[in-house]
């Protein structure tokens, strides 16, 4: 009997660690990661761009997931660290600086904190291990401009102790107009396909393998307004930046683990799931001009958390958190 009760004991602790199932959407969200502190990087008050990298060694790129979306004022931005080769670096801290592209209104330093794309392997589709060879880590800073137009978002990351520019990779259209419904707006109301209008064929409605079954269940028009909703906008199969087959495997394990009582509903981009042809009429009225993008919805039907680009499961459990 003992040792039955020791094997049993064994088995329990083994699943705890392997993550069992689900947890019925009730698991509290990941808190947030530290920063470092501005203290650890140079100030830009009174400085431009030029005298803030003066003397500094040019070895990274700042690489902009958050590309179009950003607006005047205090932005998240999300970014990461490549080097000449366009191979991802791991750095142990980084902060953002903006600036006019002649290096005035320079403002910063923004502290990055370090995100992952990772998820538990249960949730992991069959994509997901090629789209991350690269890497899994990205940053994420609160990035301010102070006027519209086009700004460069530039990082000084500390490699091997030292400080080293990470260069932009091009200007950001900082206000730009006719953009997707921002915080606090009310979200476009858009019919999305289920797997009643396709018969069942889910290959139709979603280019992740497999099929994201629970979140091609239901018409955004019939729960906005009504219900919390996570719309997710992403191609897992034919993503250009091959990021969206990573955020799509985050949204599966936040609504598993901690999406309970919010509807979950992931949209293709490309008609008939063709990069050859147009963007889907749903992808049109929310005024996408990028994707990934991840929209957190309250009860009320507006929008209460944005995501362009990458995400990570804390980011998304705490955004899915405020509007239950």
């Amino acid at each position: 009997m003992a040792r039955l009760l020791l094997s049993l004991l064994a088995a329990a602790l083994a699943l705890a660690a392997c993550g069992g199932s689900d947890d019925g959407g009730t698991a509290p969200a990941p808190p947030q990661p530290s920063a470092a502190t501005t203290a650890d990087f140079p100030s830009a008050k009174g400085k431009t761009l030029k005298q803030l990298t003066r003397g500094l060694p040019m070895g990274a790129i700042l690489n902009v997931s958050s590309f179009s979306g950003q607006r005047v004022g205090r932005n998240r931005l999300g970014f990461v660290i490549v080097d000449r080769a366009n191979k991802q670096i791991d750095v142990s801290e980084v902060a953002v600086y903006t600036a006019r592209p002649d290096g005035s209104d320079l403002r910063g330093p923004f502290t990055a904190r370090k995100e992952s794309l990772d998820v538990d392997t249960r949730y992991r589709s069959r994509q997901t291990a090629s789209d991350l060879a690269s890497g899994d880590t990205f940053y994420v800073a609160d990035a301010v401009y102070g006027s519209r137009g086009p700004h460069v978002a530039i990082g000084l990351v500390r490699l091997d102790g030292r400080l080293v520019v990470a260069d932009p990779v091009s200007p950001l259209p900082i206000g730009k107009k006719n953009g997707p419904p921002d915080v606090g707006e009310r979200a476009i109301k858009i019919h999305t396909q289920t797997a009643a209008d396709v018969g069942g064929e889910l290959t139709k409605l979603s280019t992740r393998i497999p099929p994201p079954r629970e979140m091609l269940e239901t018409d955004f028009s019939d729960v906005v307004g009504r219900k919390p909703v996570v719309l997710l906008f992403a191609t897992p199969a034919l993503c250009k930046s091959r990021t969206c087959g990573p955020v799509v495997d985050i949204a599966e394990q936040v609504r598993g683990q901690s999406g309970k009582g919010v509807e979950f509903i992931q949209q293709e981009i490309y008609q008939d799931n063709d990069p050859g042809k147009p963007y889907r009429s749903q992808v049109l009225a929310w005024r996408l001009a990028t994707e990934p993008w991840a929209f957190v919805i309250d009860r009320r039907g507006k929008v209460a958390a944005r995501f362009e680009g990458v995400f990570s499961v804390g980011e998304l459990a705490r955004a899915v958190e405020g509007v239950k």
